[in-house]
C-alpha cells in the first residue's frame, strides 16, 4: 500500500446527464463531468458559463443604496467639493482605490485617496484619519474594500458633518455603520443577484453607475484585484475576469508594464496564474511592509520612468517580504513543536514580539499547509499592549462564525469563513486560544485534521486526449469557486518510472491501461520511486496538461498525489543490503527467516534493528499490528508464507530469499537421471558409493548431493538397500513410483517452491503471493518464524 498525502473527495456525475451535456454542447465527457460537478447541470447554464465573456454585467442600481451614493457623488462634483477615497492596503484595496479615483477624476471631481498604515493605524477606517480628513476640508469620504465594520468611525463622521459612503464586500456584522449609503452585495434584503464581488468589483459597480455605461478601460484593474483577493471566480466575477484578462494582456498602463518587466515577464503573457503569482504578491508586498500609497501611484501614473522607479521599489520590498516570511515561519514551526503540541491544540494561536503583522497571514497559510490546523499568527506590540495578526482555517471550521462568538475580545475584527484579520489586547491572547480550542473540539473530528483535496472527477486513460485537454481552456479563468481541475485516474499499471532533476527530486512516470498510456510528472515526488513497486496498480491525482517538446504535443498529468490500495511487492532478490534494507528499516519492517537466522549472512548484523528482531515469535502475537515484512529465506513449506501474510496483513513485502550458493534446492534430478542410475546399479548388483561415487559425478556432471539424494529415494522405495557405503540392488523387481518416496515428494515440492520464489519474474512472484492470500490460514498456533 501507499497512502495518499490527503483525503481525495472525488465528485461523481450521473452518466445520463453527462451524455446529454456532451451531445448538446459538443464537448468531451471530461468537460461535461466538470460542468455537472460545478453545479452546471443544463445546457443553457453551461453556455452562459463557458462563454461568459458574452454575458452582460448586472445593473449596478440593483445594489441597495446605489442611487443615494451616486446622487451624492455627482452633487459633490458639481459643487467642487473635495472627495476622499479611503482604501485598504492589499491588492484588492489598492486596485479598488485606483478604480474609483480614476473614475472620479475622469468625471471632474476634486478627489484624492487615503490608505491607512498597517502598523500605525491598523485595518480599516479610524477616528484620527476621519478627523484629519475633516480638517483638510473633505466633505465626502468613500470607502473601498473596507468600512462595513466601522461603527464608531461612522458615528465620528456624522458628528463632524462628513458624509460617508461605504463600499465593501467583507462579511457584514450584526450591526451596520450609520452611513449615508452602504454599497455591499451581501446586505440584508439586497436584490443584487451576485453576492461574491471583490472590493474592486463593488468599486467598479459604482464606476459603472457613475459613467452610465460599462467602463471597459478599468477591467484590467478589476481583474487584478478580483484574482488577488481570492473571491470565487464564478458568476459575475468570472465575466469580469474573463473580459478583463483580455484588457490586461493589451493594457497600456505604464505601471503594469513596469511591474511585469521587473518580474521578468510581459503583460501579453499574463493569465490568472500570472496575476495570482506575479502581480498580486507585489502589490500586496508594499502594504505589508510600509505605506501602500506607492502601489496606487504605480497603477495611476502615465509616466513610464516614474512607473519603473516605483516598480523597482515594490519588487525589492517583495523580496524583503519573502525573507521575513521565511524567518517568521521557521520560528512559528519551532514554537508549535516545542510549546503547542498538535495532540493538545486543535487550533494554533501563535504570538511573538517583533513578528511583522503585515506578513503573518502568509505565515498562517504556510502553517496550515504544514500542520493542517486552523491557525492564527499574531505580532505583539508591547508598547501599545496589542497583538495584531491574521488567521487561516481548514474545511469544517468557520473562522468568521467562531470568532464572532468572542467579539468582546476582538475590538477590530473582520474576514471570511476561511480567513480573518484581527487586533486584540495582549492579555486576551491566551483566552482567545483557549476558547477557540474548546469550540474546535466540539466541532472537529480526527478525520477533519487529515488534509482534504477536492477532486473534480474520475477519468480513464482513454478519455484523455489532446482535444479533451485543449477543451479545458473553456473553463478558465480558474480561481476560487472555479479551481483548476484535478482528476483521479484509478488502478493503472506502471509502464516505467524514474527520478529526474539535478538531485533526483522529481518523479517521471508512465502509466498504462488497456493499451493506452499517459506520461506524468510529479514535482518533488522523486522519493516515491522507492515506495512504488513496478507491479503495483496505482491511482494518480493531478492536473492534465499538454507537454510540447520538439514540436511534438502529448497529453501529460502533473501528479499531485499517488495512492496504492493493495499490498505491494518489492523484489530485492540478489540485491546487496545497502540497496534496499535502509528503506525497509525506515518502514519498521519485520525481517523473517524460516529456520536459521541469516541476518549476519545477508549483512544485517551490524545494522541497528527494530525491536524483536532476534526474538523467536509466533505470527499470532503480531496479529493486531500491520507490518512491512521482509522474507529473508525460503520456507520449507509454502503455507508458512501464507500464514505470515494472512496474520500480519503487511502493506509492503520485500522478497529477498537468500541462498547461500549451494544448489540443494536446484538439484532436483529428472526421471531420466533416476532411470540411468537404476540401470547403472542393475548392471553392477552392488556399488561402493564412497569409493566410486566421485567417478559418476565426474562422468555425468552431477553433484554429489544429486547422487546421494537419488540413492536415498531408492532406499525408501526399497529398490535397493545399503551396508554402510555399499549400495546393493534388491533382487525383487518392485513396481513402485518415485513419488512413493516421501523424500522425493518433499524434494519435488521444495524444488517447485524455489522455482516460484527465486527464479520467477516479479510479475510471476506477485501472482504467486496473491494466490497465497486467497488460501485459508491453517494451524495458526504452530506458525513459527525467525524475526
Amino acid at each position: 500500500m501507499l497512502h495518499s498525502k490527503s483525503r481525495w473527495l472525488v465528485k461523481e456525475a450521473p452518466e445520463q446527464i453527462v451524455q446529454t451535456l456532451q451531445q448538446e454542447l459538443s464537448v468531451s465527457s471530461i468537460i461535461a463531468k466538470l460542468l455537472y460537478n460545478r453545479g452546471i447541470k443544463d445546457s443553457d447554464t453551461a453556455r452562459s458559463f463557458l462563454w461568459s465573456e458574452k454575458q452582460e454585467f448586472h445593473d449596478p442600481f440593483l445594489l441597495k443604496g446605489m442611487d443615494i451614493a451616486t446622487d451624492r457623488i455627482k452633487r459633490s462634483i458639481e459643487l467642487g467639493e473635495a472627495i476622499l477615497v479611503f482604501g485598504d492596503y492589499d491588492a484588492d484595496g489598492v486596485t479598488s482605490t485606483s478604480v474609483l479615483l480614476s473614475t472620479l477624476r475622469d468625471l471632474g471631481a476634486e478627489a484624492d485617496f487615503y490608505i491607512p498604515n498597517r502598523f500605525n493605524e491598523g485595518y480599516g477606517p479610524n477616528e484620527n484619519a476621519f478627523r484629519w480628513a475633516y480638517e483638510m476640508g473633505y466633505s465626502l469620504i468613500i470607502t473601498v474594500d473596507t468600512g462595513i465594520a466601522a461603527i464608531h468611525e461612522a458615528a465620528v463622521a456624522k458628528e463632524l458633518g462628513l458624509d460617508l459612503i461605504i463600499t465593501d464586500h467583507h462579511e457584514p456584522g450584526p450591526e451596520l455603520p450609520d452611513a449615508l449609503a452602504i454599497i455591499h452585495p451581501k446586505l440584508p434584503n439586497s436584490n443584487y443577484p451576485f453576492h461574491e464581488l471583490a472590493g474592486v468589483g463593488v468599486a467598479f459597480k459604482v464606476a459603472h453607475a457613475l459613467y452610465g455605461h460599462v467602463p471597459e478601460h478599468l477591467l484590467d484593474l478589476v481583474t487584478i484585484g478580483t484574482i488577488a483577493d481570492l473571491v470565487p471566480l464564478f458568476g459575475e466575477n468570472r465575466s469580469l475576469v474573463k473580459r478583463g484578462l483580455k484588457k490586461l494582456q493589451s493594457t497600456n498602463r505604464p505601471g503594469l508594464q513596469a511591474l511585469c518587466k521587473v518580474a521578468g515577464t510581459t503583460v501579453d503573457k499574463l493569465n490568472e496564474e500570472g496575476v495570482g503569482f506575479t502581480i498580486g504578491p507585489r502589490l500586496n508586498a508594499i502594504g505589508r511592509l510600509s505605506d501602500a500609497d506607492p502601489a496606487v501611484d504605480l497603477l495611476l501614473t502615465d509616466d513610464m520612468e516614474e512607473a519603473l522607479a516605483i516598480a523597482e521599489e515594490i519588487d525589492q520590498m517583495n523580496k524583503e517580504r519573502k525573507n521575513i516570511v521565511s524567518t517568521i515561519t521557521e520560528e512559528a514551526i519551532e514554537m508549535v513543536e516545542t510549546q503547542f503540541p498538535l495532540e493538545d491544540h486543535s487550533v494554533l494561536v501563535l504570538a511573538k514580539e517583533g513578528w511583522n503583522p503585515g506578513v503573518v497571514g502568509i505565515v498562517a497559510s504556510r502553517l496550515v499547509d504544514r500542520f493542517y490546523r486552523p491557525t492564527i499568527v499574531l505580532g505583539i506590540d508591547s508598547e501599545k499592549g496589542i497583538a495584531k495578526g491574521s488567521a487561516r482555517s481548514i474545511v469544517g471550521f468557520d473562522l468568521f462564525q467562531n470568532l464572532s462568538t468572542m467579539r468582546e475580545l476582538l475590538p477590530h475584527f473582520g474576514g471570511h469563513p476561511m480567513a480573518a484579520g484581527m487586533t486584540l489586547n495582549i492579555e486576551d491572547v491566551n483566552e482567545l486560544r483557549a476558547r477557540l480550542n474548546t469550540l474546535a473540539k466540539e466541532t472537529l473530528t480526527e478525520e477533519d485534521f487529515v488534509p482534504l483535496t477536492e477532486v473534480d472527477t474520475h477519468v480513464t486513460l482513454d478519455e484523455v486526449s489532446l482535444k479533451s485537454i485543449e477543451e479545458l481552456d473553456l473553463l478558465s479563468p480558474y480561481g476560487m469557486g472555479n479551481p483548476k481541475p484535478k482528476f483521479v485516474i484509478d488502478n493503472v499499471h506502471i509502464g516505467n518510472m524514474k527520478k529526474i532533476g539535478g538531485n533526483g527530486n522529481h518523479l517521471k512516470l508512465n502509466v498504462i491501461h488497456n493499451g493506452t498510456s499517459l506520461d506524468g510528472i510529479g514535482f518533488h515526488l522523486g522519493e516515491l520511486t522507492e515506495q512504488l513497486s513496478p507491479v503495483s496498480q496505482i491511482s494518480l491525482m493531478g492536473e492534465l496538461a499538454i507537454n510540447e517538446w520538439n514540436s511534438m504535443k502529448k497529453p501529460q498529468l502533473f501528479i499531485k498525489d499517488i495512492n496504492v490500495n493493495d499490498w505491494q511487492l518489492f523484489d530485492v532478490r540478489g540485491l546487496k543490503q545497502d540497496k534496499w534494507v535502509h528503506d525497509a528499516l525506515n518502514k519498521e519492517a519485520l525481517f523473517i527467516s524460516f529456520g536459521e537466522d541469516v541476518s549476519e549472512k545477508v549483512g544485517l548484523s551490524s545494522i541497528e534493528k527494530n525491536s524483536g528482531y532476534n526474538e523467536r515469535i509466533r505470527c499470532k502475537s503480531y496479529r493486531r499490528k500491520v507490518y512491512d515484512v521482509v522474507f529473508l529465506t525460503i520456507p520449507t513449506k509454502e503455507n508458512l508464507i501464507r500464514d505470515v501474510l494472512n496474520h500480519l496483513k503487511p502493506e509492503r513485502v520485500y522478497a529477498h530469499f537468500y541462498t547461500d550458493g549451494t544448489d540443494y534446492f536446484s538439484t532436483m534430478p529428472t526421471r531420466d537421471r533416476f532411470k540411468w542410475y537404476y540401470g547403472f546399479l542393475s548392471k553392477r548388483g552392488q556399488f561402493d558409493l564412497m569409493k566410486h561415487g566421485g567417478r559418476i559425478s565426474a562422468h555425468k556432471g552431477w553433484t554429489k548431493d544429486t547422487i546421494d539424494f537419488m540413492s536415498q529415494v531408492f532406499f525408501v522405495i526399497k529398490f535397493c538397500y545399503n551396508r554402510g557405503w555399499i549400495i546393493i540392488l534388491n533382487p525383487d523387481k518392485l513396481k513402485k513410483d518415485l513419488s512413493d518416496s516421501r523424500s522425493y515428494r518433499q524434494k519435488q515440492a521444495l524444488f517447485k517452491l524455489e522455482q516460484e520464489l527465486v527464479y520467477s519474474s516479479i510479475t510471476e512472484l506477485k501472482r504467486w503471493f496473491d494466490e497465497q492470500l486467497k488460501e485459508p490460514v491453517h494451524n495458526e498456533e504452530e506458525t513459527e518464524v525467525w524475526t
